[in-house]
Parts: C-alpha cells; structure tokens; sequence
C-alpha cells in the first residue's frame, strides 16, 4: 500500500480522509500548514500528497505545490479544496500555476 500525506487545516476533513486510507491499508501522516508539510514531506517520503488549498493563507496549498515541484518532489499531489465555490471560479490543473494531477471541490463524495 502507499504512504500517503494529508496536508489540511480541517482537523475534520483530516481524520474523515485518514480513517478512510488507513482503513483501505494505507500508511498516513498528516500535517495542519504549509510549514508543516514541508516538513513531513522530507520526513515522511510519501508517495501521494492530498492538499488542501486554503490554508494559513489563501493560496498555501498552491504555493506548497509549486515550491515541491521546484525543488523535485514527483510523487503526485492530489488538491482537495472548496477556493472554488469561495472564490467562484473553477480551478484545474496547470503545470505553473497550479501542478497537480487533479484538482476536486470539496466536500468530497466518498463513493468516488
């Protein structure tokens, strides 16, 4: 199974995800801030990064994103985030901008 890292200032939307990938025999770690992350990232070597995009500030999650790309993380990074309904706009992928595999509006729907 994977080692996955949970990277969101919901505690809520944190466990909910944990309890699911553990549950499915995946290894967890999670963080609450972009810092934090950061540094998980190092420790933890995850495999699949889950992202949340509105953090401390707006933009943590995207900002986390480019600064790992820069500096080689491969591993994909799968964005969860509501910035879209909040924002009102809709956000995808985009290898400057946003470099992610996929981008999905929270809430999410377990069944998916």
């Amino acid at each position: 199974m994977a080692k996955i890292l949970i990277v969101d200032d919901d505690p809520d939307v944190v466990d909910a995800t944990e309890m699911f990938l553990k549950k499915e025999g995946h290894e967890t770690a999670t963080a609450s801030s972009r810092k934090e992350g950061m540094q998980k990232v190092q420790e933890f070597a995850p495999e699949l990064l889950i992202l949340d995009c509105m953090m401390e500030e707006v933009d943590d999650g995207m900002v986390m994103a480019r600064e790992l790309r820069s500096q080689g993380f491969t591993a994909p990074i799968l964005m969860l985030s509501s910035i879209g309904k909040v924002l009102g706009q809709d956000f995808d992928r985009d290898d400057e901008i946003l470099p992610v595999e996929e981008f999905i509006d929270k809430p999410v729907d377990p069944r998916i």
